[in-house]
């Protein structure tokens, strides 16, 4: 899968993380296991990585080219999603505490519900409204794709529902709407035809 060479704000790219989960192999390998934007990076990577080679089959996926446009849209919104962005206030709990949460936190929970449900992938992620003023409305924006054979409203239905329970259980945001919009449908991964070795059936 062709992987868009764009540095992260901490100075990795997303090529040098698709290396390391490839191969295990990075400089500063100490520098992954404390940076919340590599590990946010490397966990979309990775179901990324999943969902290519479940709906387009390992060569399409590792060719990073023709029908996995999904793929690419998804890996230029990722260095976005995976940065801090707006500074969200909680409620304290104490008096004179400050507590706060990231935006790319909130977007990051998104696309791992997402990644739950069987037959989707998660595109676009974006919080509308100004979610630095406690009780403001916010609506949550989702791209997503659908695979073939998957009921797109069905699919959509749940994804509706999970998002909320998670926002709610989560988050102090006032969610007004959550907007889901199917941008494509993915064609399941072919078949492998049986080898003469194997039994035909």
């Amino acid at each position: 899968m062709s992987i868009p060479d764009r540095n992260l704000e901490c100075g990795h790219s997303l090529e040098e993380l698709s290396t390391y989960l490839d191969t295990g192999d990075i400089p500063d390998p100490h520098h992954l296991a404390e940076c919340p934007d590599c590990q946010a990076a490397l966990a979309s990577l990775r179901n990324l990585k999943v969902l290519g080679t479940e709906f387009l089959g390992e060569e399409i996926a590792a060719a990073g080219k023709g029908t996995d446009d999904w793929m690419q849209a998804i890996l230029d919104n990722l260095r976005l999603e995976v940065r801090p962005g707006r500074t969200i206030p909680l409620r304290p709990e104490h008096p004179g505490d400050t507590l706060s949460e990231t935006e790319g936190a909130i977007t990051a929970l998104v696309r791992a519900v997402g990644d739950s449900i069987p037959g989707i992938a998660v595109g676009k992620c974006r919080l509308r409204g100004d979610v630095t003023v406690p009780g403001a409305p916010v609506t949550v924006e989702v791209q997503l794709a659908v695979l073939y054979g998957h009921p797109m409203l069905g699919r959509a239905d749940e994804l509706r529902e999970h998002l909320a329970a998670a926002l709610a259980r989560h988050t102090e945001l006032n969610v007004a709407a959550i907007d889901l919009a199917v941008s494509d449908v993915l064609q399941p991964r072919p078949a492998t035809p049986p080898t003469p070795e194997e039994p035909q059936p």
